[in-house]
């Protein structure tokens, strides 16, 4: 088969989606092993460019990179139009896999595209009016024209079921994998005393004020960690004693922190999956995480759950986790390596050679 991977969500600093993009790319071409033909294209700004080459490094495929201004405008115009068809760029291709930012017309081949969550749908009250209208046109477009649909988690395909009325037949699951640098060897964050660590977006799904009133409840001996870059709506009370923000971090030194943490939280409302659970148990740490059952794939029986609305259920949780924490950590090695990019490209070349 020849390919047509869209890229272009990497075209920003990446977060959970975009290392989803790049690791199931790069699974991709591992479960192809060279028998298919796979062209990452994108059209992106000239600011975007820069990160789109660096997540692209040292992945063997075929680029077709179009530097446009107002990219956004232009892939927006593009979806609606339904108009050109990718092929007049990219040439006969067998199938194309889009994902969020751009829905791109063609002539032929299978259809496919990934829902990472239906957050948009299910609770509006947590997104931006932009990204409401951009998810719904695509929900609309997939549901409508795509031959399958991939989802990141059997909750996730599950919301596509019963909020988008995808058929069964179309939809196959393709957890996330888990990138070889988080692994439980190697070096260690040390930020001058023991920490809690958690991982998210700044933005009110990601729930960080349970989790600032929960640290509260401790004794005080553990820091809180905070990393990730500022989101949208009002941003969590970050200025107060014991609290360490670090902002949005690279992959190498992440892991380093996982590594370093006495104990990972994962306090969100709401996810797709919950990557950040599965990168902590695969560095050796203990999580403890939302009782949501959406994160029930990425917890399976490995982590520590809590009610999302209970600081005092958290702030338990930890105490519970730094007491368990060889078993926990125990089983947490034994649940990560069922996630892999290289399952996730072998999901894909098979629900493509399927549709076809």
């Amino acid at each position: 088969m020849r390919i047509a991977f869209d890229v272009s969500p990497l075209s920003h600093p990446r977060t959970g989606v975009g290392n989803y993009i790049r690791g199931s790319l790069r699974g991709l071409t591992e479960a192809a092993s060279g028998a298919h033909e796979i062209v990452a294209f994108a059209p992106t700004s000239p600011w975007g460019k820069g990160f789109l080459a660096s997540s692209l490094d040292g992945v063997p495929v075929e680029r077709r990179v179009v530097t446009l201004p107002f990219a956004h405008a232009w892939r927006t115009a593009w979806s609606r139009l339904a108009w050109p068809p990718l092929e007049r760029f990219l040439g006969r291709f067998d199938a194309l896999h889009f994902w969020d930012w751009m829905y791109p017309p063609q002539r032929g081949g299978v259809r496919a595209t990934t829902i990472h969550d239906l957050v948009p749908l299910r609770f509006p009250e947590w997104t931006t009016g932009r990204t409401r209208r951009m998810h719904a046109a695509k929900y609309r477009n997939a549901t409508r024209t795509c031959d399958v649909i991939f989802a990141n988690s059997r909750y996730t395909a599950a919301e596509a079921q019963d909020l988008l009325g995808v058929e069964p037949a179309r939809l196959r699951v393709a957890h996330p994998g888990v990138d070889e640098r988080f692994r439980p060897d190697g070096a260690r964050a040390d930020l001058g005393r023991p920490y809690v660590l958690t991982v998210a977006t700044l933005e009110p799904r990601k729930n960080l004020e349970t989790l600032l009133d929960a640290h509260a409840l401790l004794d005080g001996e553990l820091a809180l960690a905070v990393v990730g870059a500022a989101g949208w709506g009002k941003q969590p009370r970050l200025e107060r004693e014991g609290v360490i923000r670090l902002g949005y971090v690279a992959d190498d030194e992440l892991a380093r922190l996982y590594r370093g943490a006495a104990v990972v939280v994962y306090p969100s409302r709401f996810e797709g999956f919950g990557m950040p659970i599965v990168e902590a148990m695969a560095c050796g740490t203990p999580c403890v995480a939302s009782s949501h059952p959406s994160l029930d794939e990425a917890s399976g029986d490995a982590a520590v759950r809590a009610d999302p609305e209970d600081a005092g259920a958290f702030a338990r949780g930890i105490e519970r986790a730094l007491a368990e924490r060889d078993a926990l950590v125990a089983r947490g090695l034994a649940h990560a390596p069922r996630f892999s990019w290289r399952g996730v490209g072998e999901a894909f070349l098979a629900g493509y050679a399927e549709a076809a």
